[in-house]
């Protein structure tokens, strides 16, 4: 197969993606025909990491949709606390069910394929849902059914992109490919908190869910019609064991688990992802308790207005340190240094400060700096096992989402207990601490995924 190289010139942007063009990625024609490849390579790479930002975009948005609508929802519907949350909280069961089957899949048909049918299917979800709401006299089992699914649908979108990227982008490139991609997280926590909200107010809670599920259709549409080729789906493709270029190997999982290195991504991914999830979780709590007279639009939005950028700083800086000569498992600590070593003491400090001024700089460095992940241990998995990479996201996903959980609720007790913040961001800080130095220990940066058919073939 032919790989894809974007190159630059001295005034071009430092930024390019080296991409691995399969027989089922192109610009509405296929890469056999064509006669001057490199006419075609700019803005194939470009377009499709447009596109895979957008898609992610448009999930949070149309995840976020129901939390959203929600208050509106349980006044029409006459919801109580206990039943918004029982909705609220099926999306998260859900989601965890299909994260490694998602990975898997993405790993032997191409995550391009899996990312077109999930962003189908829950696109259309999204877009029934208002009529969902009104079918039968139970709306709240149709809505808890309706969001259960959401989670079963949107729970391959991740392993999905990472399977992509693995599989696609070469190794000094996937640091910035990476996290722009996450940058579409905040913009759709900004999309549906500003556009979702006015769409709430102006036309109703419908109109929050009919916009999402249209946009995201269009994407879908315009990703089979003009970039996707070859079938979407087949017996034959599901069988293979060939993917593009890169060859998902007979991967023995008992094997792949014997390397600390493995054990050591999991954790720190764990780590990161808990703490993160809990800090998500109590941050409007924390600033509406300890500063009821703040606007809430303020520490609502300003962080993720300064991750986007963090986080492509980020992933430019990493990527520049790899292709200038440093190290990737330098690259990947150094990251994750800043994510969970430097971002840990500002979660900290936020316990031990009485200004709202202060706290937001607190809160927007260490949302900022977490973003350094997406070039750490983010993007390790694409180093250590791209052969079967979305398959291990999956499952280390799938941990993460389950003791997010429970730190929550430790978290909720222990202010409960004791009354005081102090004890939460106390946590959190020793949790990220804890995760770096195991991965500053015993963390790499090479494939293992290939050591018994090395071992196989030298024999």
């Amino acid at each position: 197969m032919p790989e894809m190289r974007v190159r630059r010139s001295k005034k071009e942007d430092k930024n390019t993606i080296t991409w691995r063009n399969g027989p089922e990625l192109g610009m509405g024609v296929r890469m056999g025909s064509l006669t001057h490849p490199s006419q075609h390579h700019w803005p194939l790479a470009r377009t499709w990491t447009l596109m895979l930002l957008l898609v992610t975009c448009l999930l949070y948005w149309a995840r976020m949709a129901m939390p959203i609508c929600a208050v509106t929802m349980a006044t029409e519907f006459r919801w109580s606390k206990t039943q918004s949350g029982v909705v609220l909280g099926s999306f998260f069961w859900g989601y965890c069910f299909t994260q490694v089957l998602g990975g898997y899949a993405s790993d032997r048909i191409g995550g391009e394929r899996v990312l077109l049918l999930s962003t189908s299917a829950w696109a259309a979800m999204t877009a029934i849902t208002p009529a969902l709401a009104n079918l039968g006299s139970q709306p709240l089992v149709t809505m808890t059914l309706a969001r259960f699914l959401m989670g079963v649908l949107q729970g391959v979108h991740y392993p999905s992109l990472t399977s992509i990227c693995a599989q696609r982008v070469v190794e000094g490139e996937r640091g910035f490919l990476t996290s722009a991609l996450g940058c579409g997280c905040y913009l759709g926590m900004l999309l549906v908190g500003w556009i979702g909200s006015l769409m709430l107010e102006w036309y109703g809670w419908k109109s929050v869910f009919y916009g999402a599920g249209l946009l995201s259709g269009i994407w879908a549409y315009s990703i089979w019609r003009f970039l996707l080729q070859g079938p979407l789906f087949s017996l034959e493709l599901l069988c293979s064991n060939c993917v593009a270029q890169t060859r998902p190997l007979n991967t023995k999982w008992m094997n792949l688990f014997k390397h600390p290195c493995v054990w050591a991504m999991g954790f720190a991914h764990l780590c990161f992802n808990s703490s993160y999830f809990c800090l998500m979780s109590w941050l409007p709590t924390f600033f509406k308790e300890t500063f009821p007279q703040a606007k809430g639009w303020v520490f609502n939005v300003i962080p993720w207005l300064v991750a986007i950028p963090s986080s492509l700083f980020g992933g430019s800086v990493s990527d520049y340190l790899i292709k200038n000569g440093f190290a990737v498992v330098v690259v990947r600590k150094s990251m994750q240094f800043c994510a969970m070593g430097i971002g840990s003491v500002f979660i900290f400090l936020l316990s031990k400060t009485d200004s709202f001024f202060t706290a937001m700089i607190c809160v927007s460095t260490a949302v900022g700096l977490s973003t350094f992940n997406n070039s750490g241990v983010g993007v390790n998995v694409h180093d250590l096992a791209p052969s079967c990479a979305g398959a291990l996201f999956g499952v280390m996903n799938t941990c993460a989402a389950f003791t997010g959980l429970l730190v929550v609720y430790i978290s909720g007790y222990l202010i409960e207990v004791t009354g005081s913040w102090t004890a939460v961001f106390s946590l959190l800080f020793w949790i990220n601490i804890l995760g770096f130095v195991t991965f500053l220990v015993f963390g790499k940066a090479q494939r293992v995924d290939q050591d018994h058919q090395s071992h196989v073939t030298n024999s």
